[in-house]
């Protein structure tokens, strides 16, 4: 049980619990009562909030739909600026990046559903690589307001992020190795494989 006591252990613990927690259902609950996990899609991001609720009260539901994509960035990037000021290296920071997506994306408190780790893997970008996120920022901005699909603009914003980190840091900082950046993206682009089966079939619902 000494593990435990081992300070990389802890903050990995921590990253994903703190991950773990659903905003977007917490939020929907006690403003609407209503289940967003059995709504929509189930997600518990900001999109699935706004597609939800909207019916019930338009206004309200973007209001929720931002404070969830506002908590669930900073739930990663919180974690990682804590970290840092207690003194964790570059190599733990990017482990902790990594179990905060993986706890939004398959969160203990929901059975292992989730997000689909979008605003959370923003957040920790845009501590650990905060150039390339404000590009992928820019592009999902552009994104969105051109082709209004939620899915198009997030995934458009990742790949944008994924190719200025080999353009601006050929190689990452003290870790060497992009590992950790293709990690996130695989796993959001995992958790989208629905939406792109939608979008090749041209069924995929526009933000309006």
């Amino acid at each position: 049980m000494d593990i435990f006591f081992n300070t990389n252990i802890q903050f990995y613990i921590i990253a994903y619990l703190v991950g773990s927690i659903p905003f977007g259902l917490i939020l929907s609950k006690k403003f609407t009562d209503i289940n967003i996990t059995e709504v929509g899609s189930g997600s518990i991001g900001a999109t699935n909030v706004l597609r939800a609720l909207k019916e019930k009260d338009p206004k309200l539901a973007k209001k929720l739909a931002a404070a969830t994509l506002l908590l669930d960035a900073l739930k990663g990037l919180s974690v990682l600026a804590v970290a840092k000021l207690m003194g964790a290296d570059e190599a733990t920071l990017w482990a902790m990046a990594i179990l905060s997506v993986v706890g939004h994306c398959y969160s203990i408190f929901l059975k292992f559903e989730g997000g689909k780790g979008v605003a959370t893997g923003m957040g920790v970008f845009l501590f650990m690589l905060p150039i390339e996120t404000v590009i992928a920022l820019i592009v999902w901005f552009i994104s969105a307001k051109t082709i209004k699909i939620s899915s198009v603009s997030s995934l458009s914003a990742v790949l944008a992020l994924v190719i200025a980190s080999f353009v601006i840091n050929p190689q990452i900082p003290e870790i060497k190795t992009h590992a950790p950046i293709l990690i996130i993206s695989f796993i959001i682009f995992y958790k989208h494989i629905p939406n792109i089966i939608r979008v090749i079939k041209g069924e995929e619902k526009r933000v309006v």
